[in-house]
């Protein structure tokens, strides 16, 4: 990998700024992170003010991301410097891109490389011209049609020093050039073109409705006499199972612990879930009828969420979907004496969602246990689950475990006495 620096300080503007249409793009951008995660869209803001830059990414120009984003410059100077997708000083109009991984490299990228050096010149200098820079590249790949360049946003594939040379002086004269194989050839096709996919009933409609004449073939044929239906299965008994009675295989059962009572193989009791295990009909700290009131609760969340949902437009942000249906709970700046409760013993909060809690500073069992309506919707919707905490029951869990009590569930375990 090549060194990478900034252009020479007597090259760098002195200044940039994105332009107003810029900076509205550069806001929806950053709008389609969360909060706290603006940092994401580091990479189409760089490349944003390298095409108003005028093809590089001046100094000021990585300032200014870092600013917008609230970046440490040298954050925002890593990235910059490490894609060579960033072009850190002036580039000509065509700025050739010439790949020098080993597919274009046995394939003769080195000659290419010689037309570009006699042409152009050294690489990352720009042509007298001022028409004309170039750079080798890591694989672009476009491996199967190798050697090839990347020039400004198109792809010249199949290249030889000929047609390679050919191209720039169509390009240098403002002549229309054809993007993609020099050879005439499609796609990634083998040269010659395709060997599959040949048949011309393909593609020219013939085979359309064939399936349906199948169908109707197969259901005219007259019917085959069907073997015997087998004898039906005994009525199921409570005793345990009498091998090879009735014709049927008798599957070894393991050895009842002892002083234990066996529900018979296959009954609903023995295929019941325990219910502190995930899958249970109903969360830790609730009852039978209380899960049901509380699924009836989600399902109607769920539903009158997405109906308010559908008024906003596409690419709204979690925060706004979170606004239009409920209020944010307050929360701590930081936890209380400096300790958070330990928010992954509520079933359904794993590391991750503990994590989310903690940037919405929430901390503490209390915290959740006091949820309103309208906070237990934001939430939900923000966290990109409307309907999950009422199914889960995270206020009623919070409620016991604030009170010092037990809900059964460990963080990293789905069953407190499993190992």
């Amino acid at each position: 990998m090549s060194v990478r620096r900034l252009a020479a300080e007597f090259i760098q503007p002195k200044d940039f700024a994105f332009t107003a249409e810029n900076t509205d793009w550069a806001k929806g951008q950053i709008a389609k992170y969360p909060p706290g995660r603006q940092a994401s869209a580091v990479i189409p803001l760089l490349w944003k003010a390298q095409e108003q830059a005028g093809g590089w990414t001046p100094r000021r120009a990585i300032e200014e991301v870092a600013a917008m984003l609230d970046m440490p410059f040298i954050r925002v100077m890593e990235i910059a410097t490490f894609y060579t997708m960033f072009n850190l000083a002036p580039v000509g109009r065509y700025h050739v891109q010439l790949c020098g991984t080993v597919p274009c490299h046995v394939c003769g990228a080195l000659d290419l490389k010689k037309v570009c050096e006699e042409r152009i010149g050294p690489q990352s200098t720009v042509s007298a011209d001022g028409k004309f820079s170039w750079i080798e590249v890591e694989c672009l790949g476009a491996c199967c049609n190798a050697p090839m360049v990347q020039i400004g946003y198109d792809y010249y594939e199949d290249l030889t020093p000929e047609n390679f040379g050919k191209l720039l002086d169509d390009l240098a004269a403002g002549r229309p050039v054809k993007t993609g194989s020099r050879t005439g050839r499609t796609c990634s096709e083998p040269q010659g073109g395709g060997t599959t996919l040949t048949e011309a009933s393909l593609f020219d409609g013939s085979q359309i409705g064939a399936w349906k004449k199948r169908f109707a073939e197969e259901a005219a044929k007259p019917a085959v006499d069907a073997p015997a239906a087998p004898a039906p299965a005994p009525a199921a008994s409570s005793g345990p199972a009498v091998p090879g009675a009735g014709g049927s295989v008798h599957v070894p059962q393991p050895p009842a612990p002892k002083d234990l009572p066996v529900a018979p193989a296959g009954s609903p009791i023995a295929n019941a879930v325990p219910a502190d295990e995930p899958g249970a009909d109903h969360a830790p700290g609730e009852s039978s009828g209380e899960h049901a009131e509380s699924e009836a609760v989600a399902r109607r969340e769920e539903a009158e969420i997405a109906e308010k949902l559908k008024a906003l437009p596409k690419d709204a942000t979690a925060l706004d979907k979170a606004n239009a249906v409920g209020a944010k709970p307050k929360g701590l700046e930081a936890a209380r004496e400096g300790t958070a409760d330990n928010l992954q013993r509520i079933k359904g909060v794993g590391k991750v969602n503990e994590a989310r809690l903690h940037d919405l500073g929430i901390f503490h069992f209390d915290q959740i246990a006091h949820w309103s309506r309208a906070e237990i919707r934001w939430v939900g919707t923000y966290l990109s689950f409307p309907g999950r905490i009422d199914r889960e029951n995270w206020v009623g869990q919070a409620k016991i475990l604030a009170a010092g009590g037990d809900v059964g569930k460990k963080p990293g375990e789905s069953h407190p006495d499993r190992h």
